[in-house]
């Protein structure tokens, strides 16, 4: 394989960047996720993979319930918060207005643009991401949406390396 080509290939792609919020047993868990899909048309599914190296996996492997923000272009200090703080980090949501949704998920009021997902299933296929795939409980979209890209937040360093994978408990 071509590493430079594949580099080239997924980068030109340039995806529109999602926050993934979760929670369970009380503890919140949030990142900057750039691999990210529709998986069903009907009955509506969304697939989002999480690196194993970060606190959101963690978190995920016992939750019930994810939201997947949408942030916009005017949106890069929230991208910059959830794609460089570690969720090791307690004050990850310090000063954020959050609501809970279903499962305790925190939704992040200033993102209007959201789904809520109910897992279906996560699965680990090896790599140094998991997919998880749910089903859409409810979806909301106010107001202009041009999506943040991954061009936009590149130059962020992520919290851990895609090397440190967590353990499975």
């Amino acid at each position: 394989m071509s590493e430079a080509a594949f580099t080239a290939l997924t980068a030109a792609a340039d995806p529109a960047m999602v926050v993934v919020t979760t929670a369970a047993e009380g503890e919140q868990a949030g990142c900057l996720v750039g691999f990210h899909s529709q998986s069903s048309i009907s009955p509506a599914h969304y697939s989002v993979w999480l690196s194993k190296a970060n606190h959101t996996y963690r978190v995920g492997l016992r939750a019930t319930h994810f939201a997947i923000h949408f942030p916009t272009v005017e949106d890069l200090d929230l991208a910059e918060r959830f794609g460089t703080l570690s969720g090791d980090d307690p004050e990850k949501f310090s000063g954020l207005e959050t609501r809970a949704g279903e499962g305790g998920v925190p939704l992040l009021e200033s993102c209007p643009h959201r789904m809520l997902l109910e897992r279906i299933t996560m699965l680990d296929d090896g790599g140094d991401h998991v997919v998880v795939t749910g089903t859409v409980v409810s979806a909301h979209s106010s107001g202009s949406l041009v999506p943040l890209r991954l061009s936009h937040v590149a130059h962020l360093r992520a919290g851990h390396d895609s090397e440190e994978r967590a353990i499975r408990p």
